[in-house]
């Protein structure tokens, strides 16, 4: 592997850490938003930083603090989402020679 390849692994890496910390975090604020009957994050963005790589940790956290969890575009979209991004991944890591 050379640098080239060792620094495009270490910003995805870290692309995918701080996109999973923000998708906690917007989802820990939404349900203390909601709580406090506050104004809350869009469900839209919720979905968007699902999409953006957060849905691992955005799901878990959902799932822990019991939010959402009885609205299906959730329970059932973010899993969805994960399952799309491990198809590109898988068909990234096939497609493109090593």
């Amino acid at each position: 592997m050379d640098n080239f390849e060792l620094i495009i692994r270490i910003l995805l890496i870290f692309y995918i850490v701080v996109s999973n910390f923000i998708a906690v975090a917007v989802t820990i604020h939404d349900k203390r938003a909601a709580m406090r009957h506050k104004e809350r994050i869009p469900e839209s963005v919720l979905l968007l930083t699902a999409a953006l790589s957060g849905c691992v940790a955005e799901y878990l956290t959902m799932r822990i603090m019991h939010h959402k969890t009885k609205h299906p575009k959730f329970m059932l979209g973010i899993p969805a989402i994960f399952i799309v991004e491990l198809i590109l991944i898988i068909v990234l890591l096939i497609v493109i020679p090593h």
